[in-house]
């Protein structure tokens, strides 16, 4: 079992969510309200126990300033350390900050073992961010590593964190990158829903995954069935957003759904460690 989608933090950042509010916007957004929680590495291991977790792919916040970013980043790189057959630590970064890929190069170098959740909360994904997505791309396909990519769908209700996102914008990057392994929260914004096009799309989308993060909060159960019709199991991912919301809602959700227990187990595990190279 491998959550591809969980948020830690340095308990500093709990103890003075006020500060932090103060100085980024973005994270104001998301976190100003005291029901968002915010947990460190040991709590998450605590949640992974109670719902038979075995792995989780865990990361920080696109903070706007350096300094913060590299201390998350540091303190995910320690919490991998701690839990090296529990936690999958990626680097997090804003790409449009100076010595954005200067980071994650050293994170990479350090052991983080991808990069995400990179999120443009407020800018969109427009030509500046494919410039500055560029070298990042380039750090990813290097090692080998995802990157992890939050989206986000571009109809429907307002909620924190959803993003100004246009298909047409997303499908652009991934037409630029297409050597990327390259996974897509939050279901990918829809965007899935074009590989029943006859031309172009399926080849155009053939490295990337898609995450389940929020589903519960967002989609009917049948997407899970609809999903598998539609692109086939392989192709997404268990992720929680945890501690957004625990694991065990998403595996109801599965089961409501329509899936097979034989593409659970795909979705919930196989496909992250086949993604993964099998090293975890």
């Amino acid at each position: 079992m491998i959550d591809v989608h969980t948020h830690i933090f340095p308990p500093e950042v709990a103890s003075r969510r006020d500060d932090f509010l103060k100085d980024d916007p973005a994270f104001r957004w998301l976190y100003q309200s005291p029901k968002a929680r915010l947990i460190n590495a040991d709590e998450l291991v605590q949640a992974m126990d109670a719902h038979g977790v075995e792995k989780s792919v865990t990361f920080g916040f696109p903070w706007r300033t350096m300094k913060i970013m590299r201390w998350h980043n540091d303190f995910i790189l320690e919490a991998q350390h701690r839990y090296p057959r529990r936690l999958i630590g990626f680097a997090c970064v804003n790409a449009l900050e100076p010595g954005a890929a200067g980071e994650v190069e050293r994170c990479l170098a350090l052991g983080l073992q991808g990069v995400g959740e990179l999120a443009f909360y407020q800018e969109g994904l427009g030509d500046e961010m494919l410039s500055a997505l560029s070298p990042i791309v380039d750090l990813c396909q290097g090692y080998g590593v995802p990157l992890l990519l939050h989206t986000n769908e571009p109809v429907g209700h307002a909620y924190p964190g959803k993003s100004p996102m246009q298909l047409g914008d997303l499908y652009k990057l991934v037409k630029a990158f297409p050597d990327l392994k390259l996974i897509l929260a939050h279901w990918g914004g829809g965007i899935f829903f074009y590989h029943l096009l006859k031309k172009e799309v399926s080849d155009t989308l053939k490295n990337v995954y898609f995450d389940t993060a929020a589903s519960p909060y967002l989609y009917r159960p049948e997407i899970y069935r609809l999903a598998v019709e539609i692109m086939g199991p392989e192709k997404i991912l268990f992720g929680s957003d945890y501690p957004l919301l625990p694991p065990s809602r998403y595996f109801k959700e599965m089961q409501n759904g329509g899936l097979s227990p034989e593409h659970q187990k795909l979705i919930t595990g196989e496909n992250a460690a086949r993604l993964l190279d099998g090293q975890h």
